[in-house]
């Protein structure tokens, strides 16, 4: 087959005038899904507030929500998960267990109202998942609004980099940085030569509007997401890694990877049982979480929301008070947290990535006990091989990983990279010899 010369790869590309329409409708898109996506954020936000804290003190609860609390809650999300998924269009979105599903079609207009209900019950009511890939459907479903409304009949290569500009948008909001959004929609999308200029540009364009929505645009909007947000971690720092470090981040690596690979299987499996019966199984699959992090706050003395929610909050807390975590409380915590991500992977919807943040800095604080491992490093280690476990995007848990351990210096990202590359390498020889064996 002859491959297609540079003089007609010139001729398909777009004028001067037609990039820069392109690119003003892009702008505009970009700052309603970001004004809808700090929305959803809010609301998200609020709804947990309401639910865990102002409302259990309204009813008397001056000491927090008693245990039975968090059943009710989490076995009635598993009723509103259900509701979306079997009655509204769109099914509630992608099931989390399959990853950050990035690429296919879009998430259309229609679907919204189903995926926003299956998210914000979710995520709102403190299963464990995270914002991210709802976020994705939301910016993609209001960028194909907004094109359809203004052209019906706008050529279908157009409708794909404005639904792509609108999930670049809104992922920008949750990262607070358009660097994050745009190196793990690009990644995750793979795009090759002929297609990346043409959602590069415009989804930088709209990642960079992201952002400044979320930075709050100073007092234009006096917007906000610090409460939800992710930002550098409260790390020591680490100025270089030493020869023990290399040497423990490859066994700690490879732990985190099969940690991973064993959490998205079993949701995978929840996740075909469940949909047998999804109303009665939903249900009782929140109520198993609810009873994974009560199990988990009688046996450690922690709280209760250490292995509810995605763990973006407590993520910052996990670190700072590193030293007050025992070896033996660490351990429950993967175990309760991992089982408590495996059923809402399988059972509900929102995405993996933050889940897999926290239990990777987890095992890394875990791993930092042994001789010669810095805390710092070790937790750099721990998040990358959690993130490249789960989503198969090394680069992006590379970029994600060192930005949240910035705060160290840059002695973790040598030390990283590695992790990352040696997970990566881990995930895929445990996909091919359970997954691909399997299938056979």
């Amino acid at each position: 087959m002859a491959e297609s010369s540079p003089a007609a790869a010139e001729s398909s590309r777009p004028g001067p005038r037609v990039l820069l329409g392109l690119l003003a409708l892009v702008a505009a898109v970009g700052v309603v899904v970001s004004l809808a996506a700090w929305a959803f954020l809010e609301l998200i936000h609020q709804m947990q507030v309401f639910v865990f804290t102002d409302l259990p003190k309204d009813l008397g609860y001056h000491g927090g929500a008693p245990s039975w609390w968090y059943l009710v809650v989490l076995a009635l999300a598993g009723l509103l998960v259900a509701l979306a998924i079997t009655r509204l269009p769109g099914h509630g979105g992608h099931v989390a267990a399959e990853g950050l599903k990035v690429g296919g079609a879009p998430t259309e207009p229609i679907e919204l109202p189903g995926v926003l209900l299956a998210s914000l019950a979710t995520i709102g009511l403190g299963l464990v998942l995270g914002p991210e890939a709802p976020l994705i459907g939301l910016g993609a479903g209001l960028g194909l609004f907004a094109i359809r409304s203004i052209r019906r009949d706008a050529p279908d290569q157009v409708q794909a980099v404005i639904a792509a500009s609108g999930s670049f948008a809104a992922m920008a909001m949750i990262f607070s940085s358009p660097i994050i959004a745009a190196v793990i929609l690009i990644e995750a999308m793979g795009l090759d030569r002929e297609k990346l200029p043409k959602v590069l540009v415009p989804g930088l364009l709209a990642a960079g509007v992201g952002s400044l929505i979320s930075i709050g645009m100073g007092s234009l909007t006096g917007l906000s997401t610090s409460d939800y947000s992710l930002a550098p971690l409260p790390v020591a720092e680490l100025a270089e890694p030493t020869l023990a470090e290399f040497a423990w981040t490859i066994p700690l690596a490879v732990a985190v990877a099969a940690l991973g690979f064993v959490i998205l299987r079993l949701g995978l499996r929840v996740h075909r049982t469940v949909m047998t019966r999804p109303w009665l199984l939903m249900t009782a699959a929140g109520a198993l979480v609810a009873c994974l992090a009560i199990a988990f706050n009688e046996i450690s003395g922690k709280g209760i929301e250490q292995v509810l929610f995605s763990g973006q909050d407590a993520l910052p807390e996990l670190i700072g008070e590193a030293g007050s975590w025992s070896v033996g409380a660490l351990l429950l915590l993967l175990a309760f947290k991992g089982l408590a991500w495996s059923f809402s992977l399988g059972s509900f919807r929102g995405g993996p990535t933050f889940p897999a943040l926290f239990i990777g800095a987890a095992a890394g604080i875990l791993a930092s006990h042994l001789p010669g491992f810095a805390e710092t490093g070790a937790i750099g280690v721990g998040m990358g091989a959690g993130i490249v476990s789960v989503l198969r995007l090394p680069l992006a848990a590379v970029v994600l990983s060192t930005l949240l351990v910035s705060q160290g210096g840059a002695g973790a990202g040598p030390l990283i990279i590695v992790g990352v590359v040696v997970a990566y390498l881990a995930t895929m020889a445990l996909d091919r010899a359970f997954v691909d064996s399997g299938s056979a």
